[in-house]
């Protein structure tokens, strides 16, 4: 009769090993033979450790003997298997990257698997192993937009030395419009969501008018002072800068984060701004709507109250945003910026040379 060998655990090994055996983001496999050694040092059989934890008593002791022997070291890496080397891959991996990162198809403009497939003579299988395994996706892209900004530096630093240190007595205040806001109502009822199935709604809509919001976000406690509009002119701007004038307290300077929207530089707009010398206007560099932190507020309107929306009236889709905005403001997010400005001049000299690399070859 075979007799299996005892495990006898160390506090480190033990400390390591059931940190493994608990830890939510180790892989399976390491937790599994990270609770059969444990079992194994508390006295239990191969039988009794494999019905417990759903496996085999081979693979038990497979595991038991390799800790005897290895200890820790030999968690990390499996016993080489046999089987028949890829031998089609390796002769078609390096033309498949080749004609992913170098080449178009014919009169499109990415690469599927079946198209790459056709092209180099093998099956899809393949060329979606080699993708994945080389990180390609062809099927995906990003966006990006470099500023050309002449003063990009200089409004970098003042906006982000507002949002890292604001300065004492004031409020930062980050401000936008959100255009074109459409009152959408659906041609049919949409089914609720139920296990099984998802909630509906219909592709096909019926349009009732537009609003415009004006926001602007108060960075020291993350309230919202916003307003809705039919047009976002200077005329619609000076109202929304009147707006934060009597919902802010007075004694306060407000240094306002804004883009370089025509209408915020509007000579009216620089008129108002004079004669009300505690509003500080800061604008952000071209292209970089990312700087302002309005636009985050945005994105969390639009995905949980506005998109899936729905709206008989122009009246009825404001009543909803005020009722969104005053819900929120109970219980406020506050945003923090983390990046500083040298992080990100770093970021956009990289991008830049990138960029320069690329139109010079």
């Amino acid at each position: 009769m075979r007799i299996a060998v005892s495990i006898k655990l160390s506090e480190e090994e033990r400390t390591t090993l059931t940190r493994w055996a608990r830890g939510r983001r180790t892989e399976n496999r390491i937790v599994q033979r990270a609770k059969i050694v444990l079992a194994a040092a508390d006295g239990k059989q191969n039988k009794q450790i494999a019905i417990e934890l759903g496996c085999t008593r081979r693979t038990v002791g497979t595991w038991r003997n390799r800790f005897h022997k290895q200890r820790l070291a030999g968690f990390e890496k499996d016993a080489p298997r046999s089987g028949r080397k890829p031998s089609v891959r390796e002769k078609k991996e390096a033309a498949i990257i080749r004609k992913t990162t170098q080449e178009k198809p014919p009169a499109e403009t990415h690469w599927s698997t079946r198209s790459m497939a056709k092209a180099v003579g093998v099956s899809r299988s393949t060329v979606q192993r080699v993708w994945r395994d080389n990180g390609l996706k062809p099927h995906r892209i990003k966006t990006f937009k470099v500023s050309n900004d002449p003063l990009f530096a200089e409004k970098l630093v003042d906006v982000v030395g507002l949002y890292l240190n604001p300065p004492e007595h004031a409020l930062v205040l980050s401000c936008d419009e959100k255009t074109q806001i459409q009152a959408l109502d659906r041609t049919q009822k949409s089914l609720p969501i139920f296990p099984g199935r998802l909630e509906t709604m219909t592709h096909d809509y019926k349009r009732n008018g537009t609003t415009t919001l004006f926001a602007a976000l108060n960075l020291t406690d993350g309230t919202i002072v916003t307003q809705c509009q039919q047009k976002h002119r200077h005329q619609e701007w000076i109202k929304f800068l009147k707006t934060i004038d009597r919902q802010t307290p007075p004694e306060l300077t407000l240094h306002l984060i804004v883009d370089n929207y025509a209408t915020h530089n509007h000579a009216k707009v620089k008129a108002w701004l004079k004669r009300h010398p505690r509003f500080q206007i800061h604008f952000v560099p071209t292209s970089c709507s990312w700087l302002n932190m309005i636009e985050r507020w945005f994105a969390e309107i639009t995905t949980k109250r506005i998109r899936r929306g729905v709206f008989r009236s122009v009246k009825e889709l404001v009543q909803e945003i005020e009722k969104y905005v005053e819900h929120y403001n109970r219980d406020p997010t506050k945003y923090q910026w983390t990046k500083s400005a040298n992080e990100i001049l770093e970021k956009v000299t990289r991008a830049k040379a990138a960029l320069d690399k690329c139109l010079s070859e």
